[in-house]
């Protein structure tokens, strides 16, 4: 998508509010769950996937950037000791996604790989109140006249309108982990041009989230456009192995068709570093080590944004 999340807001009937709902910026700031005592265990995990994870001077994306991930998912594992409810998820990977849905007079279709999906046994409650999901009536969607909002989508026909998630299984009858909780999308690609620009990278987030939560309603509700009488909640994290994305999406309705009425809801924190320049060699200047190897800016922050979102709807 050229123009980036603006873009994706359209096709997706959604409006966006900048930084985290209050109920994930309310774990994070709740000293019970100790977060603090996680930091060390961050720290080691950056080294390990950064520093010494390789037989290499210095590890490339395509490996330092998933071995991250395993490292943070297992840390935040770890808080199944003091919450029980958390051992009820499943990591999906590979997962493929299609649905279809009506803009306007144009057909649209998200399909294809959806990153790696953690499935929940229990929704995500809704993160916005009645009166905002309302309120969303009010908003006029940007457009981008006189450039059509399709304009760089790949065309091609459809002889199948398609609504499921393929191999994950998420919305088959029995699965036990059926509701959708967190996308992760890995941009490790080594060479910058392969991998999606930031702006890129959040677009595709909202889609597949858009689409994993449509998908989902449309498995419960059928396939006729309504206002949701319970929201659905997905959430998406991005990273290079260095710089995440976060966002939390709330589909309010699936009547897509018209810009009128209720719109849904996305969430957006962006550009946040879990750690600056991670020193892999010393730096020598005039035969004098300036800056040891090993050493990183580490940003705590970050990592208890992305624990947050791995808590809500548990905490």
């Amino acid at each position: 998508l050229f123009p980036g999340v603006r873009q994706a807001q359209w096709l997706t009937k959604t409006k966006l509010v900048e930084g985290l709902p209050p109920a994930v910026q309310a774990i994070m700031d709740n000293p019970a769950l100790g977060l603090q005592e996680l930091e060390e265990r961050v720290k080691h995990a950056v080294s390990h996937a950064r520093l010494w994870d390789t037989a290499e001077v210095a590890p490339r994306r395509e490996q330092y950037c998933p071995v991250l991930f395993e490292n943070l998912i297992h840390i935040c594992r770890l808080m199944s000791g003091k919450y029980p409810s958390l051992s009820k998820r499943m990591l999906a990977r590979n997962c493929r996604i299609a649905v279809t849905w009506e803009r306007e007079s144009i057909l649209l279709q998200v399909r294809g790989l959806s990153g790696i999906l953690m499935n929940s046994m229990s929704p995500i409650p809704p993160v916005a109140s009645q009166e905002e999901i309302l309120a969303t009536r009010e908003h006029v969607l940007e457009t981008f006249y006189p450039i059509a909002p399709t304009i760089d989508l790949q065309e091609v026909n459809v002889y199948k309108e398609l609504n499921d998630t393929g191999k994950s299984c998420c919305f088959r009858d029995g699965y036990p982990y059926s509701h959708p909780h967190t996308l992760f999308f890995l941009e490790s690609a080594n060479v910058r041009t392969n991998r999606f620009r930031p702006e890129q990278l959040r677009a595709k987030m909202l889609m597949f989230a858009f689409g994993n939560a449509l998908a989902k309603a449309k498995a419960l509700h059928g396939n006729d456009p309504k206002v949701l009488e319970q929201p659905i909640v997905v959430q998406s994290v991005g990273t290079d192995g260095q710089l995440f994305q976060f966002m939390v999406f709330q589909l309010n309705t699936t009547d897509l068709v018209s810009n009128d009425g209720v719109k849904n809801l996305v969430w957006i924190d962006s550009d946040q570093n879990l750690y600056e320049k991670a020193q892999c060699v010393p730096e020598v200047k005039k035969r004098v080590v300036t800056k040891p190897a090993g050493i990183f800016g580490f940003q705590p922050d970050t990592f208890k944004k992305f624990l947050a979102l791995y808590l809500h709807g548990t905490v």
